[in-house]
């Protein structure tokens, strides 16, 4: 797998961008993700169940680095994985579809498992511990897991004219994943990438962005976000 790193930071000649696919794509955090990365020069494919109603919506995007397949063709085309749908598809999805993941891609967690409880907001219980964990014991082993654009509000994502300025939180399996993950926070303007450590902070992460739901609701807000204050 060639170095995000080097792709996404370099600063001499035009890099080469490894390709993306984003499953769940036309979602608001999906798309927005799709958009920015296209945006910053990757090529992104859309993975959807039905990639014909995602090329419509795509061709409203006016961005010719985005192009749509099912999940299989999707996943089996790329490097990096995001998945970007909710937490109950995600047993279905890579029950179907692991065996097509590349050997050391890449899967990017972004869902936060939030329900309603007994009308308040909580985290779903995950026996691994984290989404990112569940996914972690659900692919083959060779292949690598990070978590990360979990704090950012999805709407902001989806908003392009509107700049992110913020800190986002990375954790994954290893040192390499970690590295390739921050290097795709970082291509993202106005972004920085905070490494974390481990899956094991995963649940964390789940919990900060519980707390900035709860800290738009009590202050009338939507956008709440992180900034790590002397790093």
């Amino acid at each position: 797998m060639k170095s995000l790193y080097t792709a996404a930071m370099s600063d001499t000649a035009e890099p080469e961008r490894v390709p993306i696919a984003v499953l769940g794509g036309t979602g608001q955090q999906g798309r927005g993700l799709a958009r920015r990365f296209a945006r910053a020069g990757f090529p992104v494919v859309v993975g959807s169940r039905d990639p014909e109603r995602a090329a419509a919506a795509i061709a409203e995007w006016g961005q010719s680095r985005v192009t749509s397949a099912d999940y299989g063709r999707a996943i089996a085309d790329a490097d990096v994985v995001v998945l970007a749908v909710p937490f109950d598809a995600i047993d279905g999805l890579l029950d179907e579809h692991r065996g097509r993941l590349r050997p050391r891609a890449l899967v990017v967690d972004v869902t936060v498992p939030i329900v309603a409880e007994a009308g308040a907001l909580t985290l779903a219980s995950v026996v691994e511990g984290s989404t990112a964990q569940h996914i972690k014991a659900r692919v083959p082993a060779e292949v690598r897991v990070a978590a990360t654009f979990k704090t950012i509000p999805a709407h902001l994502l989806n908003d392009l004219a509107r700049p992110l300025d913020c800190d986002e939180f990375v954790c994954g399996d290893s040192a390499d994943a970690r590295t390739d993950a921050a290097a795709l926070v970082q291509s993202i303007e106005g972004l920085r990438a905070i490494d974390i450590g481990s899956l094991a902070r995963a649940r964390s992460l789940e919990h900060l962005t519980l707390l900035a739901i709860g800290i738009n609701r009590r202050q009338k807000i939507k956008e709440a976000r992180y900034r790590i204050v002397g790093l």
